[in-house]
């Protein structure tokens, strides 16, 4: 997006007023709770949610600007005797927010890979880095029969799992406690061969957030949303050229050029397509997580999501 940011890239026909926000959730609550934008990127969970219930103001577009791995984000207590996934049925388990989308991947996982039967899971919910809640989420009715509580003590989940007051944390964020206590660790130690694997098997690489528009815009000028598409296609193959620029690093990562490579052996030389066929298996695994957890009735159909687009714009 750093184009974008910029200006080095306009999107035609638009005046475009460019925000950065660093955290997500500021974002995600904004935009569902006040409709502060236009344009945001949002939590597709929520979009999904949102979509299924037919209670979106918002239409989607194919842009993905955030994905993540997520079997190096189960963190556990060694005291806890989590030696592997099987031990965490049953178990107390701290979750930023039971809706956000990295704990919906993650249970998923859990279930699929493993087989593991989350229904005797205590999850306590709450924010990673400081006690109390995780941003100002709208309120979604949970799904019934899962054992909730919200973190209320003067702890953040991190400092809970430390203490041993929970036996695991899953999410989106690495706890501080995972660098400082020796009795927290990651689930999966070796988490980027499990992920490796586990793409190389599924074609899975999870998508987090994609990119929403107010409907009422987009109802009344839909070529924005071309317009905005074609902007962001721009941007993203900017940000690939900058990477592959072999002058000097483009991001302070000393073995850059190996991960480049291993971009081009794993996923063909793009690990972040846009639009709907190239990420429609990631698509339809995020959705049936979704339905077997109950959070939609039904499964949606995955071109009902997003906005009808020519089909030459790129990815």
């Amino acid at each position: 997006m750093e184009a974008l940011r910029s200006g080095e890239v306009q999107p035609e026909g638009i005046e475009l007023n460019y925000i950065p926000i660093e955290d997500s959730r500021e974002t995600f609550d904004r935009m569902v709770g006040g409709l502060e934008f236009d344009v945001s990127e949002l939590s597709s969970s929520e979009f999904i949610t949102m979509t299924a219930r037919k209670q979106c103001p918002f239409v989607a577009l194919p842009v993905f600007p955030s994905r993540a791995f997520r079997h190096g984000h189960i963190y556990v207590n060694r005291r806890a005797g989590i030696q592997a996934p099987r031990d965490l049925a049953g178990k107390r388990i701290g979750v930023t927010l039971y809706t956000q989308t990295a704990a919906i991947w993650i249970r998923g996982h859990l279930m699929h890979q493993y087989g593991i039967d989350l229904s005797g899971v205590h999850w306590v919910q709450g924010a990673v880095e400081k006690a109390g809640p995780h941003g100002q989420p709208p309120v979604v009715p949970l799904p019934p029969g899962v054992s909730i509580e919200q973190n209320e003590t003067p702890y953040s989940l991190s400092e809970l799992l430390a203490r041993g007051d929970i036996d695991a944390l899953i999410g989106s964020r690495k706890p501080e406690s995972l660098d400082t206590s020796p009795d927290v660790a990651r689930l999966f130690p070796n988490y980027r061969d499990v992920e490796r694997e586990f793409y190389e098997e599924t074609g899975i690489f999870p998508i987090m957030h994609l990119v929403a528009m107010r409907r009422e815009l987009y109802e009344a000028h839909p070529w924005v949303a071309s317009s905005l598409y074609k902007a962001f296609v721009q941007s993203k193959r900017l940000a690939m050229r900058r990477l592959r620029f072999s002058g000097t690093l483009a991001t302070m990562l000393p073995w850059q050029w190996n991960d480049v490579e291993e971009i081009d052996e794993v996923f063909h030389g793009d690990a972040f397509p846009y639009g709907v066929d190239a990420n429609r298996t990631t698509l339809q695994a995020l959705v049936q997580y979704m339905h077997e957890q109950r959070f939609i009735p039904e499964p949606v159909a995955i071109d009902d999501l997003f906005v009808r687009l020519p089909h030459d714009l790129g990815t």
